[in-house]
């Protein structure tokens, strides 16, 4: 299907998945590259183009900026924060450091007529995160925002569609954000026509086409990225389809008894494969986040290749790779937030045909949407999300099997008593083993026992999330039933972090 689309040229920030998502919120399809030449560009046929921001400044002579002749295509573009910059500086405006920087929650003010800003409030608060500010804006653009310290917070050119804003409409703290990508997606003359229903068929039949008659192993891990992966795959190549769920050990408490338990009921030629020793022992003495997740990346596709070896001659080895981990493993010169077990946690040579990633421009509601039109069962498709290199990112430092142990049975109590609690609207929740130990107190004598972390966010799209705000009474409850019930632990705490700065997960 011939499909408008928005195309995101990212600079290294921090929100660029967000800017992505909250075009894709308006039905219109999007994607983030980074580094592309203009015939790249041109190829993809943008209806519009958005430039992120990023840690450089544009006057350094090295900064990362977009292709002067994207200004030259006819079509609507928006520059954000370090893309708001490039713009001026590219079209011959002025930009410096600025001698009051800005962070954080920042009132401004529009002025004038602009499609921009159709409906959005005079007065409202943005997100701000800049030290570099446009001083002078290039020639046949007015000022149509301003701040306190920033007199150009936004500034147009409305006969060419050219857009740019200092600050970031796409964090939540944006109140007016979403008005404005609705607008610029307006701006862009977009039908809003990008629906799952179309995705999931477009995607079957590619999968047909791509494949044929070869043989794929799915990797299945119970959650709903690799669910709806192996739905999609099941339906078109059928019976050449076999999935396999490996148990590494660091699963959930009685995780690896029910997805065996729902899957294996599933016409999926299902496999299930304990290999919990065998990742433990690759583990043993890992304490860098970043190897433990290249590690557990690089034993499952071993697994797998082992696993197909037995089967017989398998093409193409399936993941439920999504947008998400694509970009947070590092896209170009973004900052590798951290590497998905499934991305960049791959090794260097894996001994299959190709890695089929079905989901892999998709986020995570998106994938949910995509269960369900394929007629998944709401109970998997609204699962809790649970990382691929499981506990292992849950427990911090050395990953070893009394942690694991002590991880499971605190997290099961923690989701026991949620339960209990009627606790409903919770994105995603679960206990963590930190690597602090403390001084306490049981039986009149002394411990010096592990603390376990409690977590629990509010999302929409996983890429932003707000602790939740879980009532005392319960969390007190959790953490008596926790130190008294699990041994080796002797304090709960509870984290009250959002994302950004932190990220959903502990590593």
């Amino acid at each position: 299907m011939a499909r408008e689309m928005i195309l995101v040229l990212d600079f290294g920030g921090q929100y660029n998945q967000l800017i992505a998502r909250r075009v894709r919120e308006n039905n219109v399809y999007c994607e983030v590259h980074t580094a592309l030449s203009i015939e790249k560009i041109r190829a993809l046929n943008p209806v519009g183009i958005i430039l992120t921001g990023g840690p450089q400044s544009v006057y350094e002579k090295d900064s990362l900026l977009p292709p002067i002749e994207i200004f030259d295509m006819n079509i609507p573009v928006m520059g954000i924060c370090y893309g708001a910059q490039a713009m001026a500086k590219i079209l011959g405006g002025e930009v410096k450091p600025t001698r009051v920087s800005e962070y954080g929650k920042t009132e401004i003010e529009t002025s004038g007529e602009s499609k921009l800003f159709k409906g959005v409030e005079k007065k409202s608060v943005a997100w701000m995160s800049h030290t570099d500010r446009i001083f002078t804006a290039p020639d046949n653009f007015t000022v149509t925002a301003e701040t306190k310290d920033c007199p150009i917070a936004a500034m147009e050119n409305p006969a060419k569609n050219f857009y740019a804003v200092q600050f970031h409409p796409e964090v939540v703290h944006t109140v007016e954000g979403m008005k404005i990508f609705s607008n610029f997606v307006d701006i862009c003359g977009c039908a809003r026509d990008w629906k799952m229903s179309s995705f999931v068929v477009d995607t079957i039949n590619n999968l047909k086409n791509k494949i044929g008659g070869g043989k794929v192993l799915c990797a299945l891990s119970g959650g709903v990225d690799s669910s709806v992966a192996a739905c999609l795959l099941s339906k078109a190549v059928g019976k050449n389809l076999t999935c396999v769920f490996v148990d590494h050990g660091l699963l959930r408490k009685n995780e690896a008894a029910e997805v065996e338990e729902v899957f294996g009921k599933f016409d999926l030629n299902f496999i299930k494969v304990d290999a919990g020793e065998r990742f433990l022992s690759k583990l043993k003495g890992v304490v860098e986040p970043e190897r433990k997740r290249k590690i557990i990346g690089e034993e499952f596709i071993r697994v797998f290749e082992e696993v197909s070896k037995k089967i017989g001659a398998v093409d193409y080895l399936v993941q439920g790779t999504i947008y998400p981990d694509v970009i947070e493993s590092g896209l170009g010169k973004s900052a590798v937030i951290k590497s998905h077990h499934n991305v960049g946690g791959l090794p260097d040579f894996v001994d299959f045909k190709e890695i089929v990633e079905p989901l892999r421009l998709l986020f995570k509601d998106e994938v949910r949407q995509a269960g369900r039109e394929l007629g998944l069962p709401e109970n998997i498709v609204s699962r809790q999300p649970f990382p691929g290199p499981g506990l292992g990112i849950r427990i911090i430092g050395e990953v070893t099997a009394e942690k694991v142990k002590i991880v499971q049975d605190a997290d099961a109590i923690y989701r026991e008593e949620i339960a209990k609690a009627g606790i409903k609207n919770l994105s995603q929740y679960f206990a963590a083993l930190t690597n602090m130990r403390s001084v306490g107190v049981m039986g009149d004598g002394r411990t010096y026992d592990f603390a376990i972390a409690l977590r629990a966010v509010l999302t929409s799209d996983f890429m932003t999330a707000e602790a939740a705000q879980i009532p005392f009474e319960v969390l007190n409850v959790v953490a008596n039933r926790i130190v008294n019930e699990v041994k080796g632990v002797n304090r709960v705490l509870y984290d009250c972090t959002s994302k950004p700065p932190a990220t959903i997960e502990f590593e």
